[in-house]
């Protein structure tokens, strides 16, 4: 059928529901060109309003994950099983978790994204390795997935096209969180590559797209509730952001970051994040050992060597993971300091994460380039003690007007008083 794009627009403008075919046209024009960006702008900008029911949501994911190919892994007789994170500040779990759990016999077919909004990307990150690529064409995928069971690419041409246009477009329109489009965006993804299994890291708090549990919890039913639709086992895991993950923002200090965790150095709450999704992964694949093998594998270097061998394969330089000078680390570092001795009770983790972005770290246009080399080392988080004069964290940057402006926004990011906060649980839900 033929349809106009204006009425589908006005249509969903009034609140209306779209039917199959429309979703369709508008995914398939849009992604051959014949709709131009600043009316699919408009589209987006009423589904943000508006709102999809779940059946919309389910059409809106078919015709983005049938936008292009679909991976066949059947030759590839091990479980295969991603996991996905709806963003946040300093979040690095992927670059863990996948070497990790393909060191216990998973088999990882990442396909991932790049920063959105006020969070980075796991591409960007991994682009800080010098010579790696994240564009491998869906065979060259497949080759590396048959014989080290891991790889980590962005969007192809061929991997739900339509996704890789509307990512782009959400970032820069103010679109970003919105249940439909996070959830058709996140399963348009996975579901292209053949899983047996997906875990879902879905983030609440004052540094995720859903700052409130409840819409967090919400978001987590419509991704779970879409993988059984299309016939793949889901798990999602609620966790706590509102504080960043880990101690590193920006994108080759995340790298390096990665690199300790998976030497067994890595900070307790990224630790303990990653370990609980890994385990559930574990449980879908039916592996025995749980933590205690995850643990194991770090211990006798198993997973690091795993890290190293997807950066091989990938073209990077694997001696990244022992000489941290390869790496593209801004030189100069200025510190900010605790204005008052107490407790920080609170971080801003979303002006955090906007302050990192205006560093360089992410994008605040569509075609903005990213400095792989500038970022956030923090020294005190949530519930720390800190005395005036102590650092709270560090800016690397090489850009000096822009550290100016950086540090004077870092004033209203930590609150500190006299008493220590209420404790919160860093993993509040699962639902399967």
């Amino acid at each position: 059928m033929d349809f106009n794009f204006l009425d589908i627009l006005i249509k969903k403008r009034i609140g209306e529901r779209l039917n199959p075919e429309e979703i369709e046209f508008i995914i398939k024009n849009y992604s051959n060109g014949s709709i131009p960006d600043y009316q699919f702008a408009a589209f987006l900008m009423a589904v943000y309003y508006k709102g999809m029911d779940f059946e919309e949501t389910t059409n809106l994911t078919r015709a983005m994950l049938y936008s292009g190919k679909t991976l066949d892994l059947s030759e590839i007789k091990m479980p295969k099983i991603d996991k996905h994170s709806t963003g946040g500040v300093g979040d690095k779990v992927s670059l863990i978790l996948a070497p990790l759990v393909a060191s216990c016999g998973v088999c990882v077919p990442m396909i991932s994204g790049r920063s959105l909004g006020h969070t980075g990307g796991t591409l960007d990150k991994l682009e800080s390795i010098p010579g790696f690529r994240t564009n491998l064409s869906l065979n060259e995928f497949k080759i590396q997935l048959k014989k080290i069971n891991l790889g980590i690419i962005g969007q192809t041409e061929e991997i739900a096209p339509a996704d890789k246009k509307i990512y782009s477009l959400r970032d820069v329109t103010g679109t970003v969180d919105s249940i439909p489009l996070i959830t058709a965006s996140i399963m348009s993804k996975k579901l292209a590559e053949d899983l047996d299994g997906l875990v879902l890291d879905v983030k609440f708090g004052n540094g995720a797209f859903m700052e409130s549990y409840k819409k967090a919890k919400e978001l987590a039913n419509y991704l779970v509730k879409i993988g059984k639709k299309f016939k793949v086992k889901t798990i999602a895991i609620l966790t706590d952001m509102n504080s960043p993950s880990g101690d590193c923002i920006g994108n080759s200090l995340e790298i390096i970051e990665s690199i300790e965790c998976l030497k067994g150095n890595g900070p307790e709450d990224i630790m303990e994040i990653t370990l609980t999704l890994s385990e559930h992964i574990l449980k879908l694949a039916r592996i025995r050992g749980g933590r205690e093998l995850l643990l194991k594998k770090i211990k006798n270097g198993e997973a690091l060597n795993k890290f190293k061998e997807m950066i091989t394969y990938q073209g990077g330089n694997p001696d990244v993971t022992e000489d941290y000078d390869l790496l593209p680390v801004a030189k100069n570092r200025t510190k900010f300091s605790a204005p008052k001795t107490g407790y920080i009770n609170n971080i801003d983790t979303f002006k955090l994460g906007i302050l990192a972005t205006k560093l360089g770290a992410g994008r605040l246009k569509k075609d903005d380039k990213i400095d792989h080399s500038c970022g956030f080392k923090i020294y005190k988080k949530t519930g720390d003690f800190i005395k005036k004069g102590e650092t709270i964290i560090e800016i690397y940057s090489d850009n000096n007007s822009i550290v100016k402006e950086v540090l004077s926004g870092l004033s209203p990011v930590f609150s500190i008083k006299s008493e220590p906060p209420k404790k919160g649980r860093l993993i509040r839900d699962i639902i399967r």
